[in-house]
């Protein structure tokens, strides 16, 4: 991943120091992780090249780089990649220090030049500075569409994705045998949850908007598929940030290209919606009880000031959800298949469990969830081994601070490397193995039964912890279970014939298998009008 853009940082390398000559600012540029202040320790870690620094030794996964280097230099280490001083954390203890003692200091993002494009600059939640902005924009998000009360308004639109994923899988050679490709089947599903979420009370309601609905949809699929691949493309401009006005890889001109296309989509339904706001006066009977995300946030007034949101902070708000829930959630579902399919005893455990919670005769709902402890425990495993972000994103402090007795000055990128923690011997037992039982042991001493996704534990943090925490948690956790429990009660499934199963990784937007999955499927229910 990184050769290519070794070769062209040395390809241009004069250009950066010519510039910096001729503008005579050579002595200007802030660089602290060269010139610390007298007294401040800066965290150990390895000598780099100069200009280069460490991006020559670091390979395609970054994770585990950063784990091997751990293992030498210790729990907090220093490293630059190109122009960019760069802290790794892999210790529970001092990722506490950071996510809680001194959350308000972490609190703020450092975006790279792709998502400073599609963020309209760092005005969503995700990259926001910490402030008024940042928090009304994600109480507006958590009350509107992660509630308890907007999920279940919700589920008709997730249902009927789940539904159409079932009939397409068993007709589409599910009903004999045919191989799915097992994580695009989970992207379409989750994607079509999304944007049935988005926009699901504003298309499709007769008069011609089923076709509108289908062809918009289709290019949100597309549109967001390609916004992530660009996303996760490594740029020259984000290790140098001199060189970032060439965007000599053209990343910055095709993430304005793809983002004006979603945002093309965005404001095509919003003035869509709004033309149906005022033409037709909301009541609690409209579209069938559904009142989509678009609704809510449109009709939306801050109770403090009586301030709307922007149509800007509702597009920042969508390319959010469409960033952080679409490979984040069908990824999870793949690795965890991947898992099963190599541990055919959990698999069965698991099968039983649906069966007897659900029935021969019957689909698995939403209200099912709460039943399924051991499903539950499979999720929470994969994600302990396969964390979607297994560096988080990174946090970048507003001022100079101490963490574990050394000094990380302000703008620096610090990483919680949570990949290196799950598998830390000290709180896990055969910690690289997988054992969903771990998150079921009454009588385990580390109390793991005890674990969920809020950030409280500091050796799990698959969702991040304190102020930055994933906020599309409850709706990430309720469509991968949703979509994996359906997957395992309606089908069985099998690798093809001389197929052998890996858990190889790839790092970038989200910690992708090497190889897509790839599985066999069979109807594993005798009613077969379920899958219709």
């Amino acid at each position: 991943m990184l050769l290519p853009l070794i070769i062209l940082l040395a390809s241009c390398i004069l250009i950066p120091l010519t510039i910096r000559c001729l503008s005579g600012n050579l002595r200007a540029e802030k660089t602290p992780a060269n010139a610390p202040d007298s007294g401040r320790l800066l965290p150990p870690g390895p000598r780099g090249l100069p200009i280069l620094g460490y991006l020559p030794f670091i390979g395609p996964n970054l994770h585990q780089d950063f784990m091997n280097l751990a293992l030498h230099y210790g729990p907090i280490f220093k490293l630059s990649l190109g122009r960019k001083l760069c802290v790794i954390v892999s210790s529970p203890a001092l990722a506490k220090q950071i996510v809680r003692d001194h959350d308000v200091t972490f609190a703020n993002r450092n975006p790279n030049v792709a998502a400073g494009v599609f963020s309209y600059g760092g005005r969503d939640i995700a990259f926001s500075p910490y402030g008024a902005e940042w928090r009304l924009l994600r109480k507006i998000f958590v009350h509107k569409m992660q509630s308890k009360q907007s999920m279940d308004s919700f589920y008709p639109l997730r249902r009927k994705e789940v539904r159409k994923m079932v009939a397409e899988l068993y007709n589409g050679g599910g009903g004999g045998g045919g191989e799915v490709d097992v994580g695009r089947v989970a992207f379409t599903t989750v994607i079509g949850m999304i944007s049935g979420m988005f926009w699901g009370g504003t298309l499709g309601n007769g008069d011609g908007d089923d076709d509108v609905a289908k062809v918009v949809g289709g290019e949100f699929r597309s549109t967001a598929s390609k916004l992530v691949e660009v996303l996760g493309r490594p740029n020259v401009s984000d290790f140098f940030p001199i060189l970032a006005r060439f965007d000599l890889q053209g990343v910055k001109k095709e993430m304005k290209r793809v983002s004006g296309g979603m945002e093309k989509i965005f404001d095509f339904v919003i003035d869509r919606c709004i033309d149906d706001m005022m033409n037709k006066p909301r009541s609690d009977d409209d579209h069938n009880g559904q009142q989509d995300f678009l609704h809510s946030l449109l009709e939306f007034k801050d109770q403090d000031t009586g301030n709307s949101i922007t149509r800007q902070q509702i597009k920042a708000m969508l390319m959010d959800i469409v960033i952080g829930g679409t490979d984040t959630s069908s990824t999870t579902i793949e690795w965890a298949m991947s898992e099963l399919i190599q541990h055919p005893e959990v698999k069965k455990i698991a099968q039983q469990e649906l069966t007897r919670v659900i029935g021969p005769d019957s689909v698995m709902e939403e209200s099912h969830i709460p039943n399924l402890p051991f499903l539950h425990a499979i999720v929470k495993e994969t994600l302990r081994l396969h964390p979607v972000a297994p560096l988080l994103l990174p946090r970048c402090p507003t001022k100079g601070c101490h963490v574990g007795g050394h000094f990380i000055p302000e703008g620096t990128k610090v990483f919680l490397n949570v990949w290196a923690m799950h598998r830390d011997p000290e709180f896990w037992e055969d910690p690289t193995s997988f054992h969903p039982e771990r998150f079921l042991n009454e009588n385990d001493e580390q109390s793991t039964r005890s674990l969920d996704y809020l950030g409280g534990s500091f050796h799990y943090l698959p969702f991040g912890s304190g102020r930055r925490i994933c906020a599309g948690l409850p709706l990430g956790e309720r469509m991968v279970m949703y979509v994996l429990a359906t997957l395992l009660h309606m089908f069985d499934w099998e690798l093809p014939e001389g197929v052998v199963a890996d858990t190889k990784e790839k790092f970038g937007v989200v910690l992708e298998k090497v190889n897509p999955l790839v599985l066999v499927s069979s109807p594993r229910l005798p009613n077969l009008s379920l899958y219709k």
